[in-house]
């Protein structure tokens, strides 16, 4: 079968694991206690927990194609409640990656069915940022500064939510973090955005009163 290879590098995974630690898979089901939430893209290229360098259990994940956080999307906001009323995360990282498919899909004019309307929220990044897009030559860049963009605005998305706004009421988490997989090196690149700070902007429009 063509997937048999598949179960064998299960079955191989499994006794390295084990010959490592023979308690893992016991202690793996007790269940799990992440102190991070990734929100990343779905490219085949990106491997969450093997490019952190981080065991199983210890990261929450969402991916969707470019990284987005829609605020009336439920799946994603299901995943964010989850991770941050009950998980208890510390850190929610935004994370994209170079040479992003979606976002370059988002600047072609082809009609892509139902991801036109997916791909909608990249232009709308792209519109919020055009003067400083427009003024790049190169289209490597370009497309790069884009990708940056993109993480930037989603982060804002996640502050917008309100399940974030609710546990920094009482606490200083979670933190929100904005990075960059670069295919091209292997390389992570923390854009070191103040999330607190760009929710100071917005506050005045997005912040609820729970009380």
């Amino acid at each position: 079968m063509w997937y048999s290879k598949i179960f064998k590098n299960n079955t191989k995974w499994i006794k390295d694991k084990v010959e490592n630690d023979p308690d893992y898979f016991s202690k793996l089901s007790l269940g799990q206690k992440p102190e991070y939430l990734y929100i990343g893209c779905s490219d085949s290229r990106v491997s969450v927990a093997e490019l952190m360098g981080i065991e199983l259990g210890e990261l929450f994940v969402h991916r969707n194609i470019a990284n987005i956080v829609v605020t009336t999307d439920n799946n994603i906001n299901a995943v964010i409640q989850y991770a941050v009323e009950f998980l208890k995360v510390k850190h929610i990282i935004v994370c994209g990656h170079y040479e992003c498919g979606g976002i370059k899909a988002a600047l072609s004019p082809c009609d892509m069915g139902q991801l036109n309307s997916w791909l909608q929220t990249i232009r709308d990044v792209y519109h919020t940022h055009e003067e400083e897009l427009n003024a790049i030559k190169n289209e490597q860049e370009r497309y790069d500064r884009l990708v940056e963009l993109n993480v930037r605005e989603q982060c804002l998305n996640v502050i917008k939510i309100d399940h974030v706004q609710k546990a920094w009421i009482n606490s200083e988490f979670p933190h929100v973090h904005g990075w960059i997989f670069d295919v091209r090196t292997g390389r992570l690149i923390d854009l070191q955005l103040d999330t607190r700070e760009l929710y100071n902007d917005i506050k005045h429009i997005y912040d609820i009163d729970f009380k």
